[in-house]
C-alpha cells in the first residue's frame, strides 16, 4: 500500500513500503499495487478536484462554471433548420434563404458549380436530396475547387476558382469576423441556442458534476421539477452520520420546495431560466420567497397572482395568502379572478368606469357587503345578477389542422385537432403543454411556411391542413413598441389620418404644412430641444435615468408653430393628450378615424391616451392594442389568430366586450385560438383542448376535446370538473368507423 502525502517524496514511499514488508503487512510478490492520495486526485491520470466548497456548484463562479460556454449551458450556431426554412424549394429555387439576396449572381452561380461539379439535382426539392448531398451545401466540399463565372451589378464578367466552405460555415465565420452590427444581426437571425457540447447543458465543470448525492449530481437534481424534487429529497435514504450531517439541510430544501408547489409552480424546472419566466410564475417564486422568510408585520401587495393559474392551482394560491395573513401580515391584492374576491376579507370596489370615468370608491366591505350594493358592478358580477351568457350555439368547424407527433418539452408524441372557422380554447393546469403546443409549435411552424419566418418551431412529425390557412397572426402580449415614441396611435396608424387631417385644414394648407409637419419624429414640426420625445433624459450614473419635461416645449413635443394649427380648438397636441373615449366624441364625424377608435373602444381601452407611451402600457393593454389593430383591417377571412390569456387585467365587464370582438373575428371567417384560464370565455368556446392530467412531466397528454359540455362529462379532466359547474354536462359520443364490406371474389 503506497500512501502518497504532500510534501512526501519517493524515499518516504519506498521506506513506508519497506516497513510495511517487515512487518508481514504486504506480501513481497504482490501483483497489483493500490495508491491512495489524500488530496482530491488521481495520479494515474492526473486528474484533481479543488476542495469542496459551494462555489464549485455554481455555475455564476469562474470555479464551478463550465469553461467552454462559461456556465450558460448553450451556445449559438447556425441552425440548418432556418438556412433551410421551407424544404418544398429547391436550389434554384433559393432554398438556401440567406442567399436569396444580397450578392445573389455570386451565390447562385457557386452553387450551381458546386451542384454541377458533384453531380447534384439543382431543380429537385431540397427535401428529396440525400443526406450527402445536403451536407456538401451546408458544410462545404473541403479543399476541392470550383470555377465561378457569373455577371456581377456592373454588368462586368468575373471567373473565379475557389473553395466551397458550405453556407453553415459561411455564416459562423461571417458572424465571428464582421465588426458591423447589421451582419451580426442578420446573421443572428439564422442562429438557434443548442446544448454545449462539452457540458451537455449541465453548466458545470467536469470535476463539480462528478459529486453525487443518492446517485445524481447537481445538475440533474435541478433538472427536476419542484414536485419531483419534493418527492426525490423526501425519499432519500441516509445513513444515521449523513442524517446528522444534513438534517438541517435538508430542512431547508423541503420546506422550499413546499412553499414553490403551494403557490402553483410545482410544474417548474428548478434550473428553468428566469427570462423563460411569465409575469405571474415570477410574481409567485418571489411569494414563495417571502412565505419562507416567516416576517410578521409586513404590507404585502400582489398585482393579479392568479395570472396563468388554472381553476384548481388558483386554490392553492388563496390558501397561502391567508397563510401569509395568519402569520400576522395584511395582504392586498388587485385581482380580478371571482375566487381570490370572495375569499377575501375585505372588498374595496373602484369605479364606476375606467379612466376619466374611474377613480372613485364605488364600495368596500365584505364580499356580502359589496354583492348588496347596487352601484358596484363587481358586485352584480358576485351576487350573480349580472353574468357572461352561454352562446346561443357552438359553431361546427369548416376544417381542421392536424399536428402530428408534437414532443417539444412535456408533450407526449400527442396528435392534436384543431378545428378551423371556431372558436377553440385550448385548457389545462399550469404546466400542462398549452404554450409548448400553441406557442412553441403551431405557430413557429405555420408562420414559416405561410411568411418565409426564421422560427424554430418545437419537435414534432408534420402538421397537416394548412393550405386552409391564408394568415397566421399570434396577438401576443409583448410591449408594441420599446421607446416612449411608440404609442397606440402611431401603432394602429390611427396618427397617420390624424396628421392627414391636420395638413388639410385652411391654417395648415396657408403654411404649406404636409402630413409630415405633424410627425413628432421628424425634423420641422417637432420641438428640436427634445427631438419630439417631449421630454429630456438625464443620466444618473450609478443610478436610474431620471427622465423631466422639456423647458421648451413643456410635455408637447411640438414647437410653437405646428400647435398654432388647430382642429375644433384642438392643437395636434391636445389629441395626443386624449382618452380613446374623449377622441371618439372628438372624432365622430372622420369616418377614417372614428372606426379605428371604436375598435380601441370595442376592446375596453376607452380609458387609455392616444399618446401614452408603448413603455406605461401592460401586457394585456399591448395585446388589445394589437387585437384593435387586426379588427380595423378589411377582413378576408382564413386567418387564425392566436391568443395567450387575453383576459388578463380584465373585469368581468371587460371580458364580455372581448368575447364580443373575439366572435366578430370568428364570423368573418377566421379561427381564434385561446390559452385560456377564465371560464366566462372557457364556456362560450365552440371546441376545447384539454391537456394534463398534470403539469410539468406528468402533463403533455391530450386529456378531452370537444364542445365544454362534452369536456365538462370527462371526469379525468380538472377543467371538466370546473366546467360542469357551469354548463349542463353532455355525453360526448364515440364516432365509429363503419368497417367497408368485403369484396366479392
Amino acid at each position: 500500500v503506497d500512501v502518497v502525502k504532500e510534501g512526501v517524496g519517493a524515499a518516504k514511499r519506498g521506506e513506508a513500503s519497506t516497513g510495511a514488508k517487515a512487518a508481514g503487512q504486504l506480501p513481497s510478490d504482490v501483483a497489483d499495487r493500490l495508491t491512495f492520495s489524500e488530496r482530491f486526485a488521481c495520479l494515474g491520470c492526473g486528474t484533481s478536484i479543488p476542495e469542496l466548497e459551494p462555489r464549485i456548484f455554481s455555475f455564476n463562479s469562474p470555479h464551478g462554471a463550465c469553461e467552454r460556454c462559461h456556465g450558460l449551458g448553450f451556445q449559438r450556431v447556425v441552425d440548418p433548420e432556418l438556412v433551410v426554412p421551407d424544404p418544398t424549394l429547391s436550389l434554384s429555387e433559393g432554398a438556401l434563404q440567406p442567399w436569396r439576396t444580397g450578392h445573389s449572381r455570386y451565390w447562385k452561380r457557386l452553387v450551381e458549380a458546386v451542384a454541377e461539379g458533384n453531380v447534384v439535382d439543382v431543380e429537385a426539392p431540397w427535401q428529396e436530396l440525400g443526406d450527402s448531398e445536403r451536407e456538401i451545401f451546408l458544410f462545404g466540399t473541403g479543399s476541392e475547387r470550383h470555377k465561378v463565372t457569373y455577371t456581377n451589378r456592373f454588368g462586368r464578367r468575373r471567373s473565379y476558382s475557389v473553395r466551397f466552405e458550405g453556407i453553415v460555415n459561411n455564416l459562423e465565420r461571417r458572424f465571428q469576423e464582421t465588426d458591423s452590427d447589421a451582419v451580426r444581426e442578420r446573421v443572428e437571425g439564422y442562429m438557434a441556442e443548442q446544448p454545449c457540447p462539452d457540458c451537455e447543458g449541465a453548466r458545470l465543470r467536469p470535476e463539480s458534476l462528478a459529486v453525487k448525492v443518492g446517485g445524481i449530481s447537481i445538475s440533474e437534481y435541478t433538472a427536476l421539477s419542484a414536485r419531483a424534487a419534493l418527492t426525490w429529497i423526501e425519499e432519500l435514504q441516509m445513513t444515521e452520520t449523513e442524517q446528522a450531517i444534513a438534517r438541517l439541510l435538508v430542512r431547508e430544501i423541503t420546506e422550499r420546495l413546499a412553499f414553490l408547489e403551494n403557490v402553483g409552480v410545482g410544474y417548474l424546472n428548478l434550473a428553468r431560466s428566469a427570462r423563460t419566466l411569465s409575469g405571474g410564475e415570477a410574481q409567485r417564486i418571489r411569494l414563495a420567497t417571502q412565505i419562507g422568510s416567516s416576517l410578521v408585520g409586513v404590507l404585502y401587495i400582489l398585482d393579479e397572482p392568479s395570472i396563468g393559474l388554472h381553476q384548481r392551482d388558483n386554490t392553492k394560491l388563496i390558501r397561502t395568502l391567508e397563510r401569509l395573513r395568519d402569520l400576522g401580515n395584511t395582504v392586498i391584492v388587485v385581482e380580478h379572478d371571482e375566487g381570490t374576491m370572495r375569499s377575501a376579507d375585505h372588498l374595496v370596489d373602484l369605479g364606476p368606469g375606467a379612466g376619466e370615468h374611474g377613480g372613485h370608491v364605488v364600495a368596500e366591505g365584505t364580499p356580502k357587503e359589496v354583492q348588496a350594493d347596487p352601484a358596484s358592478l363587481t358586485g352584480q358580477y358576485l351576487a350573480g345578477k349580472r353574468s357572461i351568457p352561454l352562446p346561443e350555439r357552438r359553431r361546427e368547424p369548416t376544417g381542421e389542422l392536424v399536428v402530428k407527433g408534437a414532443r417539444q418539452h412535456n408533450l407526449k408524441q400527442v396528435e392534436v385537432v384543431v378545428p378551423l372557422g371556431v372558436f377553440c380554447c385550448v385548457t389545462g393546469v399550469s404546466g400542462s403543454g398549452k404554450s409548448t403546443l400553441v406557442n412553441e409549435t403551431i405557430y413557429p411552424s405555420i408562420a414559416n411556411r405561410l411568411h418565409q419566418a426564421k422560427l424554430r418551431p418545437g419537435a414534432h412529425d408534420r402538421i397537416e391542413g394548412t393550405e386552409q390557412v391564408d394568415k397566421i397572426i399570434n396577438i401576443d402580449q409583448s410591449p408594441i413598441g420599446r421607446t416612449p415614441r411608440s404609442n397606440p396611435a402611431t401603432y394602429t396608424n390611427l396618427f397617420d389620418h390624424i396628421r392627414q387631417l391636420y395638413a388639410q385644414t385652411r391654417e395648415a394648407r396657408a403654411r404649406g404644412y404636409k402630413p409630415g409637419r405633424f410627425s413628432f419624429n421628424v425634423k420641422g414640426g417637432r420641438c428640436e430641444v427634445c427631438r419630439g420625445d417631449g421630454q429630456i433624459k438625464i443620466e444618473m450614473h450609478f443610478l436610474p435615468d431620471v427622465y423631466v419635461p422639456c423647458e421648451q416645449c413643456h410635455g408637447k413635443r411640438y414647437n410653437r408653430e405646428t400647435l398654432e394649427v388647430r382642429f375644433k380648438a384642438k392643437s395636434i397636441a391636445d389629441v395626443l393628450e386624449m382618452s380613446v373615449a374623449e377622441a371618439v366624441e372628438f372624432f365622430a364625424d372622420i369616418p377614417k378615424i372614428a372606426r379605428r377608435l371604436r375598435t380601441l373602444h370595442d376592446v375596453g381601452l376607452d380609458y387609455i391616451r392616444l399618446g401614452q407611451p408603448a413603455t406605461q402600457l401592460s401586457g394585456g393593454e399591448a395585446q388589445r392594442v394589437k387585437l384593435a389593430t387586426e379588427l380595423s383591417k378589411v377582413a378576408t377571412g382564413d386567418t387564425l389568430y392566436i391568443l395567450d390569456e387575453p383576459t388578463t387585467g380584465l373585469h368581468f365587464a371587460d371580458v364580455q366586450r372581448l368575447l364580443d370582438v373575439l366572435d366578430r373575428l370568428v364570423e368573418a371567417g377566421n379561427t381564434v385560438v385561446v390559452i385560456e384560464h377564465n371560464l366566462d370565455v372557457i364556456k362560450t368556446a365552440d371546441h376545447i383542448i384539454d391537456l394534463g392530467p398534470e403539469g410539468g412531466e406528468e402533463g403533455g397528454e391530450v386529456i378531452a376535446t370537444g364542445t365544454p359540455e362534452q369536456v365538462a362529462a370527462v371526469a379525468s379532466s380538472y377543467t371538466g370538473q370546473f366546467l360542469a359547474e357551469v354548463v349542463e354536462p353532455e355525453v360526448k359520443l364515440r364516432r365509429t368507423r363503419k368497417k367497408p364490406a368485403p369484396v366479392a371474389a
